[in-house]
């Protein structure tokens, strides 16, 4: 066994690696960019070297830079977690002319893996079964127009150099094609340096279910079932389990055995994933893709299993036989835990973390700590919570309950969601597909703040010390009876005398709070607090809001800004990738105006109303903040 690995990768995966290095008793090396220079993942390595700024194309992209930290630091090994190089031949060809053990695959692998085309073609000749479509490489546009009127609509393009969901286009009629196209080649550029697409059949009804395999050098190789992974959104896994509700025993086997021949295939030694999409009304299942590494998913086949991944990973670079006999027990479920807005289109988010507070109950795989900035750097993923239960239901209800004991303030987050897609009556019951979340989303999905917690936040600021002048008090003391105070939160009037409390135009209520540490109580209901500011966070449930004060804006006659024109605003923090239109150029509503990429995700801002774009205010390249003003459109009405 190794002495000394490095772990070539940031957040909760560094974490559980390094986790499992300690447990081995191996020192672990961490990397770290100037944007993590205080991660959780330094602190808890036992030496950690910086390797560049925050950029990951300078720093945890780098494969000079890694293999030059393990060189220094004496490394036997490098562990590179999952994305950033996890899956990169020159890296794994680097760590191997340095005399650096890469744990993971040959090189010969990951090329023969990392090529989606050659991937479909050298398992298909092993005889595992595949979508159809077409998967000849350099296809031109016109030649992937070509493919899907041959293949039919839908289609489903892909980007053949990786995948995560980045640069995949789902695309449902021809007019939509060539668009299509252009940005699903401009994201796989910009995500994994190559262009290149493969076109395949959209499967309708589809499931998205994936076999654990592990292979050592010396020739075995096994399987430890399936994870289902079919609640996405944007062709990107939200929650997965194991075992998949839909697979028979008999099913599974075959699977099994289809996966490890895709193994087999390319001679593939260590922790890999053969994933297939499968029909959900025949059964039917066909080859996806293999990834070569790890994936974020797998602590839920080490809860069914009882295998630690990570650590057959090390035993297998280390040249160890895989003995391993293994056996299902219970069902797994795993949510990620994400900062994104799902009310904004599950669009990233950001912040520092205020307040933090972790279930004890479940397993939770996470990199966060209190005052982490939260930015537009790296993947918006900031933690996984793991439940196991003898039963899928069972396994379900705990990780709900878990979700609901979360409090991470500061930063707005996806737990709601989760939440609510935990109790989908369809996602209870198993009928799931890949489509389920897009179909349910508004159901699942809500901007609004709820009036007990505008009753909540008015009571709170009454409890505020203003010294000990009982006319300072903010709570409406007056002699004989109290007076109503009123707060702009939200731009809602909240009105507050004594323990009533009237929101917006509603009844009032009757409520008492007090504080109890950092939390506040009202009633038999517990908040956590977290102030920035003039922003109050509120955590309750697993859910947060950040209410602030404001200035009561009216409106203009007509329907307002939306109207009548106004700013175009950066829907998110990121980079603007594309510039569309000039300053006086006449655009109509719904046009695109700018392409916004952050965290490797794109969105295209449109204009709001028919009209003249007046300002410019930005060019491509050119990093902006969430709601930083782009353009001015001013509507021909004005």
């Amino acid at each position: 066994m190794f002495d000394s690995v490095l772990v070539a990768n940031r957040g909760e995966i560094a974490v559980r690696v390094i986790r499992a290095l300690r447990s081995l008793g191996i020192r672990s090396v961490a990397v770290y960019s100037d944007a993590d220079a205080d991660a959780l993942h330094v602190r808890m390595a036992d030496e950690a070297v910086r390797i560049g700024p925050a950029a990951a194309r300078e720093s945890y992209l780098s494969v000079e830079k890694i293999v030059a930290a393990a060189v220094s630091a004496g490394a036997q090994a490098i562990h590179p977690g999952y994305g950033f190089l996890a899956e990169n031949t020159a890296f794994a060809a680097a760590c191997a002319e340095a005399g650096i053990v890469f744990v993971g695959p040959p090189a010969s692998a990951i090329d023969a893996m990392g090529d989606k085309i050659r991937a479909k073609l050298t398992v298909s000749a092993a005889g595992v079964p595949v979508v159809p479509g077409r998967t000849r490489e350099g296809m031109s546009d016109d030649e992937i127009v070509d493919a899907a009127l041959e293949i039919g609509f839908p289609v489903l393009l892909k980007p053949s150099a990786g995948g995560g969901g980045k640069g995949m286009r789902l695309v449902h009629e021809e007019s939509a094609l060539r668009e299509a196209i252009e940005s699903a080649r401009r994201e796989a550029r910009g995500s994994f340096g190559d262009d290149t697409l493969l076109i395949e059949r959209f499967i309708t009804n589809p499931r998205h279910i994936e076999i654990q395999v592990l292979a050592d050098a010396h020739g075995n190789v096994i399987h430890l079932g399936e994870r289902e992974c079919s609640l996405q959104r944007r062709h990107q896994k939200i929650i997965e389990e194991a075992p998949s509700p839909f697979l028979t025993p008999e099913v599974r086997e075959a699977m099994g055995s289809a996966a490890v021949d895709a193994a087999k295939s390319v001679g593939y030694v260590g922790a890999g994933t053969v994933e297939f999409i499968v029909d959900g009304a025949s059964g039917d299942y066909f080859f996806m893709e293999m990834n070569t590494r790890l994936q974020v998913e797998h602590p839920v086949t080490e809860m069914v299993t009882g295998v630690d991944l990570v650590e057959w990973q090390l035993r297998v670079a280390a040249g160890e036989v895989l003995d391993l006999t293994v056996e299902l027990s219970g069902h797994s479920v795993e949510a990620r835990v994400y900062a994104e807005d799902p009310a904004r289109g599950f669009l990233p988010t950001g912040g520092r973390v205020l307040a933090l507070r972790e279930p004890t109950s479940v397993r939770v795989d996470s990199g966060l700590y209190e005052g982490l900035v939260v930015g537009s750097d790296y993947d918006p993923m900031l933690a996984k919570v793991i439940a196991h239960g003898r039963t899928r239901e069972e396994a379900l209800r705990r990780l709900d309950h878990a979700l609901g004991q979360m409090v991470l303030l500061g930063v707005t987050t996806n737990i709601p969601f989760l939440r609510a897609l935990l109790r989908d009556e369809d996602v209870r019951s198993g009928a799931l597909d890949t489509g389920l979340v897009e179909r349910k989303l508004d159901s699942l999905t809500s901007a609004e703040v709820p009036d007990d917690v505008y009753v909540a936040a008015g009571l709170e600021r009454s409890l505020e010390p203003r010294g000990d002048d009982p006319w300072d008090r903010l709570d409406g003391w007056r002699v004989g009876e109290h007076a109503w105070t009123t707060w702009r939160i939200n731009d809602v009037d909240v009105r507050v005398r004594g323990d009533e409390v009237v929101v917006g135009g509603g009844e009032p209520v009757r409520a008492r709070a007090r504080r109890e540490g950092s939390d506040l109580l009202v009633g038999s209901r517990r908040y956590a607090t977290a102030r920035d500011g003039d922003v109050l966070w509120l955590g309750h449930d697993g859910a947060s809001w950040a209410l602030v004060e404001a200035e009561f804006l009216v409106g203009a006659a007509g329907g307002g800004a939306a109207a009548s024109g106004g700013p175009v605003k950066s829907p998110m923090p990121g980079t603007v990738l594309v510039v569309r239109a000039r300053q006086g150029e006449e655009v109509t509503a719904g046009q695109a105006l700018f392409v916004v990429e952050a965290m490797k995700m794109e969105h295209t801002v449109t204009a709001p109303v028919d009209g003249v774009l007046a300002e410019v205010n930005v060019q491509a390249g050119q990093q902006v903040a969430l709601d930083q003003v782009l353009a001015l459109v001013v509507s021909h009405e004005e």
